[in-house]
């Protein structure tokens, strides 16, 4: 079965995002945590939450994933802007416990030409500081499109924030396609090289989620703007090789492209009947 979802909106609960998703043949989604341009969340309602729960067990949901906001910046050159990082890290990770074993995903930031060293270091500390042996969430460092000073566009880079991350056994890595891509991993031409790669310097066990995304931009262009499936530069033949690709296919994938709900359903179905049984 294709572990598939979309990225659904928060703001009417919980439990509507379970049934938008049914209603569109996901058996997962994605969430903002809160304003993804802001700090501000939603107070969460207990029996929304524990009504998701219900749902997603009768209907053999696979695991969630909780998307941190954009505004968070773990390795910025001002520190109130990591304090608020950290802030906002740790009253996600106390409200992902309404939802229990689920993903945590967050872009890793920038480092704004402290480096990439003391940017790397700054994200370490931060998850040295916030994750706890108790929480069932695991925290997910997203691959990026390495655009500007942005940290997390190689596989090395992802690697040296998970070596200094004591409880490891609380962090894994999501695959997103348009950004390595756009950041030179040819998934097109070269997928068994690029997940060959990922193995050796990362380990495929690290891998938890792919965000599955097509891409406006060529090859290496570092731009980072999503496209519809089988619309942009990777193309739908490439995605087809992604899904069922032995070490990938029982993955979730969650759609990030620039769709509304219908669309969305459109590609779920797309990807359904080209996913091998």
């Amino acid at each position: 079965m294709l572990k598939i979802g979309c990225h659904l909106s928060v703001s009417k609960g919980f439990l509507h995002m379970g049934k938008e998703a049914l209603s569109i043949g996901a058996n997962t989604f994605q969430f903002f945590t809160r304003n993804p341009r802001g700090g501000k969340a939603k107070a969460i309602d207990e029996r929304d939450a524990f009504a998701l729960r219900d749902l997603a067990k009768e209907n053999n949901f696979t695991t969630f994933l909780a998307h941190a906001p954009y505004t968070l910046n773990a390795c910025s050159a001002d520190q109130r802007v990591r304090e608020f990082a950290l802030e906002i890290m740790e009253n996600d990770l106390k409200r992902m416990e309404y939802l229990p074993n689920s993903f945590y995903n967050f872009h890793p930031g920038s480092h704004i030409n402290q480096g990439v060293e003391v940017g790397i270091n700054h994200i370490v500390n931060m998850l040295n500081t916030l994750l706890n042996i108790e929480q069932t969430t695991i925290v997910l460092l997203e691959t990026m499109a390495g655009k500007g000073t942005e940290i997390g566009g190689t596989f090395e880079e992802l690697k040296q924030i998970l070596d200094g991350v004591i409880l490891s056994e609380k962090m894994g890595v999501c695959l997103d396609t348009c950004h390595i891509y756009d950041a030179g991993y040819d998934v097109v031409n070269d997928l068994e090289g690029v997940l060959g790669e990922f193995d050796k310097i990362i380990g495929l066990d690290k891998l938890y989620a792919i965000h599955l995304n097509d891409s406006k931009n060529p090859f290496n262009s570092r731009k980072d703007r999503h496209e519809k499936i089988g619309e942009g530069f990777i193309g739908l033949e490439a995605i087809t090789k992604i899904i069922n690709h032995p070490k990938l296919r029982n993955l979730p994938f969650f759609l990030e492209t620039p769709n509304e709900l219908s669309g969305y359903a459109k590609e779920i179905s797309l990807l359904k009947g080209l996913y091998k049984e």
